[in-house]
This record gives structure tokens, C-alpha cells and sequence, in this order.
């Protein structure tokens, strides 16, 4: 005889969606990629303590970027990880808690603009140059270097645009990838560093 499945109150329901469990036994849990932007103070050893905490917490860390801002006290980093809800809602708290926060957001919840630059060296030949800089030409990549047989492109756009050039370019045989990792802004008028967005205002708080 097959056991029941318990009855869940709508609370529980919505707790353990919020918290990324899954609602039945078995049940995989949903995860997914997120992109979380981390102002900073611009500080000796602010890096360090994020990539150590992620390592230290055993959080998926995809990408990090970090650059300082129109103020010179202040970075910004943009993190890309991956993981249930309940995951991610453990990550933006550790790095709320960090010395150096001043201010954390997980930018995958709402409509961001997000950009990322690549290198890419490809090998070619006569009969291949005119498919390989028409496929370029299409994405929009720039050629920054050249040799006798290999051609270097630069490249910028969304993550995803990125991914299907050098899948294009694989069979042509590539040489080096270098990405610099995705930078994100979130569109909306307002700034965290302005009096433009007041949720956001930190110029009162430093």
C-alpha cells in the first residue's frame, strides 16, 4: 500500500518555496544562476575576505569581478554563483555580514543590464578567414591582433552572446580564451551611491 503524501498548509508551502526545499520527498530541490552585485569599501584585503568566504562556506563561486567606482572609497563586485534559493539567500547573508559591505543585492530577481568582455585567439587559413571574420562581423567582434595564421578578436556583450561565438569559433580551432567575467547594473533611475534612489542612499551611512 502506497503511503499518503503529507498535506501541506499554504505556509509551509510558501515557506519551503522561499527557502528552495523541495515541497515532496524526493522532490530535486530547483537551482539556479545568480548574479549578485556587493558594494564595498575599498579596502586592503576586500577580495580576499569574499573569495575566502565562499571557499570557507563551500558556496559554487562562477565568476567574480571587482573595479572601483565613480567614488574612489568605494568598490563594486558582481558575483556569479549558483544554488537553490535557500543557498543563495545563505551567501547574501555571509556577505551582508562582511567588514566591509556596504550594501549587497541579488540582481537576478529583477531587470539588470549585464555585459562581459572576451579575448578570444583563433587559428585560420585562406580557406577558412572569410567564414571566420563573418561570423565576427555578425557578433560584432573587433580584431585586435594578427599573425600569419592566427587572428585574435575582442568581444563584448552578454554571457550568453559570448558562449555562442566560441562555440562558432571552436571548430576552427581555438588557442586561448581569456573572459574577463560578467559585470551587471540593475536598470532603473536611481543609483546606490546618489541621493536618486533613497533605499539605497549610502552617502548618510558611511
Amino acid at each position: 500500500m502506497q503511503a499518503e503524501m503529507p498535506m501541506l498548509t499554504p505556509q509551509q508551502i510558501l515557506r519551503k518555496r522561499k527557502a528552495g526545499e523541495p515541497l515532496l520527498p524526493g522532490e530535486p530541490e530547483q537551482v539556479h544562476r545568480h548574479t549578485i552585485a556587493v558594494l564595498l569599501e575599498n579596502t586592503i584585503g576586500a577580495l580576499i575576505r569574499v573569495v575566502n568566504l565562499f571557499s570557507a562556506r563551500g558556496f559554487n563561486l562562477e565568476s567574480v569581478t571587482v573595479g572601483e567606482t565613480d567614488d574612489p572609497t568605494v568598490s563594486r563586485m558582481t558575483i556569479v554563483t549558483t544554488g537553490n534559493d535557500r543557498i543563495i539567500g545563505q551567501v547574501l547573508r555571509q556577505l551582508d555580514r562582511l567588514i566591509d559591505t556596504l550594501h549587497v543585492e541579488d540582481l537576478s530577481g529583477s531587470s539588470f543590464v549585464e555585459r562581459e568582455l572576451c579575448l578570444l585567439k583563433v587559428r585560420y587559413t585562406n580557406e577558412t578567414r572569410a567564414a571566420i571574420m563573418d561570423t565576427a562581423e555578425i557578433f560584432r567582434g573587433k580584431v585586435v591582433d594578427i599573425t600569419p595564421d592566427t587572428m585574435t578578436f575582442e568581444l563584448t556583450g552578454p554571457t550568453s552572446k559570448i558562449e555562442a561565438f566560441i562555440k562558432l569559433m571552436r571548430p576552427h580551432g581555438i588557442l586561448e580564451v581569456a573572459r574577463s567575467g560578467r559585470v551587471a547594473m540593475r536598470r532603473s533611475s536611481g543609483s546606490w551611491l546618489t541621493h536618486e534612489d533613497p533605499a539605497l542612499n549610502l552617502s548618510a551611512e558611511r
